[in-house]
């Protein structure tokens, strides 16, 4: 069972497992279906595609009307709807890919944890590292029968924006935001309408959990850099901009051997949404 990250090796060992389902996650934030054609251009034998705003997320407000995100988790029941009619069944060993260093096959991954699948693993380097090996790509688009999978416990916690911000000033946990430095500072902010961060957050780029080469770091390198960050993971919070990047963090942590840490699944997008929500900006020694 392979449950955080496969190499692009070990899966073409695999491919044409009836057990295995792979799901090519690429996307583009700012160019709405584009990883809709990137898949038909050509992707992994066997693949499907999943769209993050129809898959991965439900845009209905919440109970009140609030606004609950970019990119809101559905109810689990409505997942796995959404899995069984991928054809996901209770038993298969599912894979996600992306182009893009794992920022949205790490959104399936953990969101499969979060209905209680555990065998599910990220393609390590995405499509390069496949490609790379000299693996084909196809157009071709096999028809899944319906799946079985069923949900369970969770294998993963969440948090809601009234918990952040009642651990704002007690500081019990803390908070890891991983969108890039300027964003978390508050500048350059092209994608929500209010730039900053939520005050005592610390700042973990998700892209420094990979190496050059596009795949992740060693298991022992990202303990050590996860050590500098946070002293507890199952005291920590991982949000990003709309809850798709925190979970490339909580990947990296669970490749480390940090696991345990939650996810704010609204993050900024849903925090800013709220002006009686407080914000910070700059370098949190200058704020907070």
């Amino acid at each position: 069972m392979y449950r955080t990250l496969i190499s692009a090796s070990d899966l073409a060992l695999h491919i044409q497992d009836p057990n295995w389902i792979v799901f090519d996650c690429r996307e583009d934030l700012a160019n709405r279906g584009a990883g809709r054609l990137m898949f038909e251009s050509g992707h992994l034998p066997g693949a499907q595609h999943v769209d993050l705003e129809v898959d991965l997320s439900d845009k209905t407000p919440g109970p009140n009307g609030e606004f609950r995100g970019r990119h809101p988790l559905p109810t689990r029941d409505a997942f796995i709807e959404t899995l069984r009619r991928l054809g996901v069944n209770a038993n298969a060993q599912v894979v996600a890919y992306d182009a893009q260093g794992g920022m949205f096959a790490a959104r399936l991954w953990w969101m499969l944890r979060w209905v209680g699948h555990e065998a599910v693993a990220v393609l390590d380097g995405g499509l390069a590292a496949w490609q790379a090996q000299g693996l084909a790509l196809t157009n071709a688009v096999d028809a899944k029968p319906r799946g079985t999978i069923q949900a369970h416990r969770a294998l993963v916690s969440t948090v809601s924006a009234p918990e952040v911000l009642a651990n704002i000033g007690r500081g019990e946990r803390l908070v890891v935001d991983a969108r890039s430095p300027d964003r978390f500072r508050g500048e350059n902010e092209t994608i929500d309408p209010v730039g900053g961060h939520i005050p005592g957050a610390r700042n973990r780029f998700f892209k420094d959990n990979l190496g050059a080469d596009g795949r992740f770091k060693s298991p022992e390198q990202l303990r050590a850099d996860w050590n500098a960050v946070i002293a507890d993971p199952q005291r920590s919070i991982m949000q990003c901009g709309s809850g798709a990047t925190a979970c490339h963090n909580l990947l990296a942590l669970e490749v480390a051997g940090l696991g345990g840490a939650a996810l704010y699944p609204g993050s900024w997008s849903e925090w800013c949404a709220d002006s009686n929500r407080p914000i910070a900006s700059g370098e949190p020694s200058d704020q907070e």
